[in-house]
């Protein structure tokens, strides 16, 4: 039934449950976890994230178990503080060890480098500013001084900065994605000063065309504001900014918004954004209440955050986030981390299980039995039972990530991995079913018992499994799913 020249074979049918509890480490897909920009290697028992207490102080976690992702929303100035000298080429460097601390526990990173100083420290090398560039000084503290983001010898530095940074971050490795625009109040791509305002689209042109240039590993994101690289912070939605963001996002980009649970800022012009690109492209989010500092939270419009009660905002940054399909959700630094542990902790759990992606084979049909050169169909099922989705279909990624079947000899060496062409994950959305037959030749195979295998690889680093599957891990073997045995003979 299954295969040719095996009529004695007893087939193999597989019906899998999926993990529902394991936390997932995929690309695009689980917690994100801040760090402070002060911070050294040492936050993790400093600032307590090995032993963050949990359901009442009747236990404690660490904090680098549930994320998968470590985001650093940084200066340039701190990345190059002297012309051509950079942290990532200094291992004696404060970021370096912090940074490298992040990737040793298997976590990968993501990056905003803001240029704007205001309200902020010095966030531009003052070589900038020392080689002509024209600026503005921060109106509440004089001495920070910002480039206008128009001016020739900025864009100019800056794209040679970024070059160095890319030709060391542009690798899928260690970084996740990149928070890449950076210019405004905070990095935030809002209240821009610019010296001529008539250049507003051709600086928003150069940024998105110079990280789509040198980052063709890395998926970028930008922030769906409704007044992006605008002058103002906050207003009604100006008529450029969907076409903005639209030509950003044709040119590779994906979406994250910094204010997911602000129910006065994240509005319906927001949700209908998100709502048009839900499953064509990912969307992070990022809380935008600092319930650590009181930062009066419960004057929201939703009238659904008591004060005091910091659960009640992470509670409405969970439903928004649900609402729309994101898959990422934030650990901010500080207060904002320890709320969602002390008091949030069964909705951390539940994104992890809910949220994101996650990917299972439910059914698998094989043979166990089969003639030497022969030729077999394999028939699997694939399931996605988390709200978002696995975005192979981003530019970055060009689908390089699909099902592939493998037989493993008896020494634990592959003999051969068949990758299902047909297979495009951005597809799997959840309550949908995904069928393929897999052709699987044994031609040039010895004679012998093997196992059955079955994962998710990346194409481009010679197929080796790349996505973590919902599948218990008693069922795995480096990554692949375990769900037969076939004697070639």
């Amino acid at each position: 039934m299954l295969c040719a020249g095996s009529m004695f074979a007893k087939d193999i049918k597989v019906s899998i449950q999926p993990d529902t509890t394991t936390v997932l480490r995929n690309p695009l897909s689980g917690w994100v976890m801040y760090l402070g920009r002060t911070w050294d290697e040492n936050f993790w028992t400093h600032k307590g994230y090995d032993s963050m207490s949990v359901e009442n102080g009747k236990s404690t976690v660490r904090v680098s178990d549930f994320a998968s992702t470590c985001y650093l929303r940084t200066s340039w100035s701190s990345l190059e503080p002297e012309e051509g000298k950079y942290i990532w080429n200094n291992p004696d460097s404060r970021l370096y060890k912090l940074l490298n601390s992040c990737l040793s526990r298997g976590m990968k990173l993501a990056f905003r480098i803001v240029v704007d100083s205001r309200d902020q420290g010095q966030n531009t090398p003052l070589y900038v500013k020392e080689a002509g560039a024209k600026g503005f000084q921060d109106p509440n503290n004089p001495r920070l001084w910002s480039p206008y983001p128009d001016d020739s010898v900025f864009q100019q530095k800056y794209a040679q900065f970024l070059e160095a940074f890319a030709s060391h971050y542009n690798d899928p490795e260690k970084v996740d994605f990149i928070d890449a625009f950076g210019l405004g109040k905070w990095g935030e791509a809002h209240g821009l000063i610019y010296h001529n305002y008539k250049n507003k689209e051709q600086v928003f042109n150069w940024i998105t065309d110079l990280y789509t240039r040198l980052f063709t590993h890395i998926p970028l994101v930008i922030n769906y504001h409704r007044l992006v690289a605008d002058t103002i912070s906050w207003d009604s939605p100006h008529p450029d900014s969907r076409r903005l963001l639209e030509n950003a996002i044709h040119k590779g980009y994906s979406i994250r918004h910094d204010a997911f649970g602000m129910t006065g800022y994240y509005q319906e012009w927001e949700k209908i954004f998100a709502n048009k690109w839900h499953f064509r492209r990912p969307i992070i989010m990022e809380g935008g209440w600092i319930t650590g500092a009181h930062h009066r939270y419960w004057i929201d419009p939703s009238n659904a955050y008591r004060q005091g009660h910091s659960e009640d905002v992470r509670r409405g940054e969970y439903e928004c986030s649900r609402e729309a399909h994101v898959n990422m959700m934030d650990f901010r630094v500080g207060d904002e981390t320890l709320s969602w542990f002390n008091n949030a902790f069964h909705l951390v759990k539940a994104f992890a299980r809910k949220g994101g992606y996650r990917l299972y084979p439910s059914h698998i049909g094989a043979t166990d039995k089969a003639r030497a050169h022969a030729t077999l169909s394999i028939q699997h099922c694939w399931k996605n039972i988390g709200w978002g989705y696995c975005p192979t279909n981003i530019p970055q990624w060009n689908q390089k990530y699909k099902v592939a079947i493998a037989l493993m000899d008896h020494n634990g060496k592959i003999a051969r991995i068949v990758v299902e062409q047909a297979t495009d994950l951005s597809t799997w959305t959840q309550g949908t079913d995904h069928r393929y037959k897999t052709v699987f030749s044994l031609e040039g195979i010895k004679r012998g018992n093997y196992t059955w295998l079955i994962g998710l690889v990346d194409t481009t680093r010679g197929n080796l499994p790349a996505i973590q599957m919902a599948v218990s891990p008693e069922s795995q073997w480096q990554g692949w799913m375990v769900f037969g045995k076939l004697s070639i003979n």
